[in-house]
């Protein structure tokens, strides 16, 4: 007879499902507020509370190894058709002021590193992916 015994795996680093919450939706608030990004994401979200939910599912995943998510990130990003490699700089200036406000110091860090890890990520997709010009590629 098999038994199988399920591996709880560690988080990535100490935060709670409610903390994942409040970051999701504080960041949100100031990405409605904010004056390039918030035109950006009101052409494609239509139910905040929803969007809201999704991302902290995403995150959940991403930190808690909890398993609500099924998304694709990139392609959501490629198929958006206006969401361009210039955007991530203040996204990730934003997420970074909000995990600064909204958790501990050593949280926060490890947060923002993740999310500049996903963020390069995207933004190379972006990049390489929907920019791309004619002629050989450009290695920089």
């Amino acid at each position: 007879m098999r038994v199988h015994i399920r591996r709880m795996i560690p988080p990535r680093f100490d935060v709670t499902p409610e903390q994942i919450d409040r970051v999701v939706a504080t960041f949100y608030a100031a990405i409605r507020r904010h004056e390039v990004l918030g035109p950006v994401f009101a052409g494609h979200v239509a139910d905040w509370p929803e969007h809201e939910a999704k991302i902290a599912r995403f995150w959940r995943n991403a930190i808690l190894y909890e398993r609500g998510y099924d998304g694709n990130p990139m392609q959501v990003h490629m198929r958006a058709g206006d969401v361009k490699a210039q955007h991530f700089a203040p996204w990730l200036m934003l997420f970074d002021e909000t995990l600064r406000r909204t958790l501990p110091a050593e949280t926060a860090r490890a947060w923002s590193a993740l999310a500049h890890r996903i963020g390069a990520g995207l933004r190379m997709g972006v990049e390489d992916l929907r920019e791309r010009r004619p002629g050989p590629p450009v290695l920089r």
